[in-house]
């Protein structure tokens, strides 16, 4: 990149860090039941990690991105998904193995780590990254041999960011999920690459009022691409 370019992205840092006004975690319950319960036992799934865990974009946890996924496993596995999510708006990947793996209550069944898009923003090296993704996975195992690692999202579609800057945040999350993809094979642990997945992110439904999280519309749709992704490994870990 040349000159030029450096500086514009240095401006549209600037600009993100002064201009953007991000949805904050929203009200409600962050624990539930989907699915009919109606005897059988329920899976029970623990999600931990950043703001699409913690429901920002939406007026109530029920609408969030985790009951999203319990309602579309549910359907698929013919049984309830007791949910449980530990979400913080600004975590990144450390902030999930210190803080919020500890808060894990139980041993769930499934777990799902989502994060990757603030260390994104925090310019953390892929280097840092890698340190910090396996010794999470590393704590995690200690909970349950089923954890499905999550890539960040797809933050060089964000409106609320500049040209410039989604390129080289392009860039930065390229290397982010190739390293992922290594360390998760390297665990054992389950990969969702929502990154390079048609998401319709370019539907004006898709974001929520800040154009940086999703909106109803976006955690659904994404909740049930998951769903379609991970059909094969929910029905052969955990059989009717």
């Amino acid at each position: 990149m040349n000159i030029a370019g450096k500086a514009m992205v240095l401006l549209e840092i600037w600009w993100a860090k002064h201009h953007i006004h991000l949805a904050p975690e929203p009200e409600g319950e962050r624990s539930g039941q989907e699915g009919d319960g109606t005897g059988q036992h329920p899976l029970t799934m623990a999600v931990v990690g950043d703001s699409m865990v913690a429901g920002c974009g939406v007026d109530n946890q029920s609408k969030g991105f985790v009951p999203d996924m319990a309602k579309e496993f549910s359907r698929i596995l013919g049984r309830p998904v007791a949910w449980q999510a530990y979400g913080r708006l600004g975590a990144t990947m450390r902030r999930v193995r210190y803080r919020l793996l500890p808060e894990v209550v139980g041993v769930p069944d499934l777990l799902l780590i989502i994060a990757g898009s603030n260390d994104i923003m925090a310019n953390r090296s892929v280097e840092e990254w890698k340190s910090d993704l396996s010794a999470t996975l590393e704590e995690a195992k200690r909970l349950t041999p089923n954890i499905v690692v999550f890539s960040s999202g797809q933050l060089f579609n964000s409106p609320s960011l500049g040209s410039h800057l989604r390129e080289v945040v392009r860039g930065m999350i390229e290397e982010q999920t190739e390293a992922s993809k290594r360390i998760c094979q390297q665990y054992g642990a389950q990969y969702v690459d929502m990154a390079h997945e048609d998401v319709h992110a370019d539907e004006g439904s898709f974001y929520a009022a800040d154009q940086f999280h999703p909106a109803d519309y976006g955690y659904r749709y994404m909740a049930e691409r998951t769903g379609e992704m991970l059909r094969s490994y929910l029905t052969e870990r955990f059989p009717a």
